[in-house]
């Protein structure tokens, strides 16, 4: 009875890892899931692309300068019935000009409404998906802490079995060994012993192999098994 004890402790000890709180993993799944940030920087994309459709219309307003050096010529002519004088006269100067320009196409007129709805549509689908895809990913990483959860308690079942089965082969091989028990009565023992050595080995890998899924979906990896 002691050396099944000892045995089956040295195996819960290896399967008795620390879990982190679900709060937490759900947290570090959405921080670090791909997609979760693709679709964070899409709503952002569809946030500048709706600001800009409802300042589309300042690309229509503008200021217009224009600066000249040059050679003026001036010509006039005066006529009082008796004479006529004429005038012609040049001068060297900097002319300038400025002034506000508004220019409102047809198009942009009658369109510019259907362009906001649409920008503002495509925005609120963003966030559509962008909420899905944080309650998918959090459904998955409750239902594969619950499995982790589920694949250790099923390890430490078969490690108890594993335990007590390993203790029973040793004293099935001193009675083989003294006589006491025959060989049909050994090999029988020694095939449900291998059985319950195998369910604890595929226990361990599901077990394993439910861990590394969490810790991927998490983005980080805890406890050693």
């Amino acid at each position: 009875m002691g050396q099944a004890s000892s045995v089956q402790d040295s195996l819960l000890a290896k399967i008795e890892i620390s879990i982190p709180p679900l709060n937490n993993l759900i947290d570090s799944a959405l921080q670090h899931n791909a997609l979760v940030n693709f679709r964070t920087l899409e709503i952002k994309a569809k946030e500048a692309n709706l600001s800009s459709q409802r300042t589309y219309w300042l690309r229509n307003m503008g200021v217009q300068g224009d600066t000249r050096y040059g050679n003026i010529d001036a010509f006039s002519t005066n006529a009082n019935g008796v004479s006529s004088n004429v005038l012609n006269s040049s001068t060297r100067q900097l002319n300038y000009a400025i002034g506000v320009y508004v220019k409102i196409p047809i198009y942009d007129l009658v369109n510019r409404k259907t362009q906001i709805k649409s920008a503002t549509a495509e925005l609120e689908q963003a966030r559509y998906m962008a909420t899905a895809q944080q309650d998918e990913l959090r459904q998955l990483v409750i239902r594969q802490y619950y499995d982790l959860l589920l694949k250790q308690k099923l390890v430490g079942i078969r490690s108890l079995n594993l335990g007590s089965a390993t203790a029973n082969m040793e004293m099935i091989e001193k009675q083989f060994r003294n006589g006491v028990i025959p060989v049909a009565e050994y090999v029988r023992i020694s095939d449900i012993t291998a059985r319950i050595q195998g369910d604890y080995e595929m226990a361990k890998s599901d077990f394993l192999l439910s861990k590394k899924i969490l810790e991927e979906l998490a983005g980080f990896s805890f406890g050693n098994f």
